[in-house]
């Protein structure tokens, strides 16, 4: 699988693929990278990238021609790109949107930056448009490292073990049950016993339980659309 990423700061997150699992996942040809600059494709003087805003306003936003140049040349190259805008104003990206865009051959992924993008860009451009979160960012880049390892964990072959993404947080609407490891008693808290007595039936009941009422005081919203789905099945 291929990922693009088009950002004026290729260097603010090339090393986070130098090491650890997507890192050897690129050594295994399962996923691939590649940074894009649009200042490289820039038509100003001194390869401007952005301008003043039409009508007025606080900062400055990436003006189209430059980007429109990246992309384009982005599509030259691998025509079924998939082109995902990174900004606040969108749709949160969900585990369910990760499962589903890891079928995808290529993706690009646009980081905005100062004010985000000329509205026009999206509107010609965009197969998708997300948000990471209710907050604001200085640029798209931390957003697309967050969907690019979480796709990229999809990809069959990445993880190792494929049964590591069994049971994950937001998996059926549930948050992930809590995770033991030795010793037995640690500061005087102690894992479940049922835990170390090998009956799996019992622990599999024991984890859903912890599961929902995790999901329950962290995210009620989830909850309810857990709860929901059941009355929806009667």
């Amino acid at each position: 699988m291929q990922f693009s990423i088009i950002t004026l700061f290729p260097h603010l997150i090339e090393s986070y693929f130098s090491d650890s699992i997507l890192h050897r996942a690129i050594k295994q040809g399962l996923i691939h990278i590649d940074f894009v600059n649009p200042r490289n494709f820039s038509p100003h003087r001194f390869a401007k990238t952005d301008d003043y805003q039409v009508g007025g306003g606080a900062g400055l936003v990436l003006e189209p021609l430059t980007l429109s140049n990246a992309l384009e040349s982005v599509k030259k190259h691998s025509p079924n790109t998939h082109i995902i805008f990174l900004t606040p104003c969108a749709k949160s990206f969900t585990q369910k949107d990760a499962r589903r865009l890891s079928q995808k051959s290529h993706i690009a992924l646009v980081c905005g930056r100062y004010e985000g993008f000329d509205e026009r860009l999206i509107e010609s451009f965009a197969d998708e448009v997300f948000s990471v979160g209710d907050f604001i960012l200085t640029g798209g880049e931390i957003a697309a490292l967050c969907l690019c390892d979480s796709i990229s964990r999809q990809v069959e072959g990445v993880l190792g073990n494929h049964d590591s993404l069994q049971g994950e947080s937001y998996e059926e609407f549930l948050l992930e049950a809590p995770n033991f490891v030795k010793p037995y008693n640690f500061k005087n808290l102690k894992i479940p016993s049922e835990y170390s007595k090998g009956n799996h039936a019992k622990i599999r009941n024991l984890k859903l339980k912890a599961s929902e009422a995790k999901t329950k005081f962290y995210r009620l919203d989830l909850y309810n659309r857990y709860k929901q789905r059941f009355k929806d099945e009667k």
